[in-house]
């Protein structure tokens, strides 16, 4: 599923009523939400769906795939989810 498939299901879902314009409003606020909760807290949690959370990536030696040349990549920050029970359970 993309984006525009989801905002067609928070459409679909919220009912006839609500515009595409209105549920893709919808979908990007809580994209943003969870974009600034993890910023700032490092962690957002919607029970029964899952947790964001920031992970550090240490610095390693990696490997040019076009050359074979060995890399240092820096050391990074990147976001994990973890999934939660109810979303586990719908698998």
């Amino acid at each position: 599923m993309n984006k525009v498939e989801l905002v067609e299901a928070v459409q679909k879902s919220l009912g006839k009523e609500t515009s595409k314009a209105e549920a893709e409003r919808a979908v990007n606020a809580v994209i943003d939400g969870i974009k600034v909760g993890v910023k700032k807290t490092k962690t957002v949690q919607l029970i029964g769906f899952g947790t964001f959370k920031v992970a550090s990536r240490k610095a390693r030696i990696g490997v040019n795939p076009k050359t074979g040349a060995k890399i240092k990549i820096k050391a990074s920050k990147t976001v994990k989810f973890v999934a939660g029970k109810a979303l586990k359970e719908t698998l």
